[in-house]
């Protein structure tokens, strides 16, 4: 076990520590991961607390968890950072070991409820950087009326993470995509309608 437990006080004692800066930055905090759905109540308890103290929240997250668990949290979050990496069910599944058909699912119904939602889009060289699935995922978030996405270039830094954990790291052969290549797939996707920026 690499990290510590806290209890939802002990979270909140940290973020008054910041009150200020997000009073006078109009900020807030990320809750990441991992995927923190799969906390669910821990994350419920924390986004409540946040409400009562007026700090701003997001919530990034994979979109790979229950109806139920989005259902608890959407009205309590200011805004979520969502991921979504390729539209192909078969490589989705190849790749990640999961279907998306959840992952969209959640999406939709997200957009649906009006939720804030910038789209973090992972580029993966050799795996989802081709037209197709650029042009496809364009067309999918702007189906749900999304519009604002950002472009993550793949980076290696998880290798020696890996590496302590005595896990194989599979992608270890794949590089980073050049600048050329961020900057025509955020052309295609600007062309396409929408607001694109890359890093986030």
């Amino acid at each position: 076990m690499v990290g510590k437990e806290i209890d939802v006080d002990r979270v909140m004692k940290e973020i008054g520590k910041d009150a200020a800066f997000y009073d006078e930055s109009r900020g807030g905090i990320t809750l990441s991961g991992g995927e923190p759905l799969l906390q669910i109540d821990f994350l419920t308890a924390i986004l409540d607390e946040c409400k009562k103290k007026h700090v701003l929240t997001a919530v990034d997250t994979s979109g790979y968890a229950s109806r139920r668990s989005f259902g608890k949290i959407v009205d309590k979050v200011d805004l979520f950072l969502y991921d979504i990496k390729m539209m192909d069910e078969r490589k989705h599944r190849k790749y990640t070991g999961v279907s998306n058909k959840l992952i969209l699912e959640n999406f939709r119904r997200l957009a649906e409820n009006g939720s804030d939602i910038f789209v973090r889009f992972p580029i993966v060289s050799g795996i989802n950087d081709d037209e197709a699935n650029v042009t496809k995922t364009a067309e999918f978030i702007l189906s749900c009326g999304v519009k604002r996405v950002w472009l993550l270039p793949y980076h290696r830094a998880g290798i020696e993470k890996y590496r302590s954990l005595s896990r194989d790291y599979r992608l270890r052969t794949v590089r980073s995509p050049t600048d050329r290549k961020l900057s025509s797939i955020k052309e295609r996707l600007e062309a396409l309608g929408l607001s694109v920026r890359i890093g986030g």
